[in-house]
């Protein structure tokens, strides 16, 4: 029998990340044995030790799943909102326990990933894989090439407590429009801070009118309607991770 890790085993079950799988570990919400256990790098036996998460035993799906949803506005990332608002799982239809890829906020539609595959969560929002994402955003107000540089070179934003400097991204003005003084854009970034896009617009001094992210290691949802989703291809999975 294959013995792992007990964040590794979390993920592999499609309950979260295996950073989120940590925290879950470190907060005494997981049960081994019937035993809360609060160590990382615990082991467990596949199919021989009982893993218990919210007073249910939890198992790895032997089959994974890797879904391409184009989010509309309107709805979290969330499995459980405090709120009781909509929820991107409730679009995909599936008995399948699956968790978003990263993060959109509630007011940014676009491509989002679900999966019950916590490896594959864990290689596409780590940094050190450099995911490109794609966004297109309207802003307010005409922009200047001055303030597109420092979008390119990177600006400084508020991340939880601390300031931080983005990395490099690719910026490029899709149009402007003089009378209505707003401006669109397409940035291109392979980081995934919170709200990050928002963020370096009101860098510049510029308000977010629509953000909309269209692709995913140049995987797009041009060809899906708001709301809709595929299968991600074999392809087009092996693209991402490569």
């Amino acid at each position: 029998m294959e013995e792992i890790r007990l964040q590794k085993y979390i993920a592999q079950c499609g309950i979260a990340s295996r950073r989120k799988a940590e925290e879950l570990i470190l907060s005494g919400k997981i049960k081994v044995n019937g035993k809360i256990v609060t160590t990382l790098g615990t082991k467990v036996i596949i199919g021989k030790d009982k893993v218990v998460y919210n007073n249910k035993e939890i198992s790895i799906q032997p089959e994974k799943t890797y879904i391409l949803l184009n989010k509309p506005i309107g709805y979290v990332t969330t499995a459980k909102d405090q709120f009781k608002r909509d929820s991107v799982l409730d679009l995909v239809k599936t008995n399948k326990r699956l968790v978003p890829v990263g993060r959109l906020d509630m007011y940014t539609s676009g491509a989002l990933i679900l999966t019950n595959d916590g490896d594959f969560v864990y290689k596409v929002t780590h940094p050190k894989h450099e995911i490109e994402k794609t966004y297109t955003v309207t802003i307010k107000g005409i922009i200047t090439e001055e303030e597109i540089e420092k979008l390119k070179n990177g600006v400084e934003i508020k991340e939880e407590n601390n300031i931080y400097k983005t990395k490099p991204a690719k910026v490029k003005i899709l149009k402007t429009d003089e009378e209505k003084q707003i401006s669109r854009l397409e940035i291109i970034i392979h980081e995934g801070k919170n709200r990050q896009v928002r963020k370096m617009c009101e860098a510049i001094s510029h308000k977010v009118l629509a953000l909309h992210r269209s692709k995913i290691a140049g995987i797009g949802v041009k060809d899906l309607k708001i709301g809709e989703w595929r299968y991600l291809t074999n392809k087009e999975i092996e693209k991402i991770l490569k």
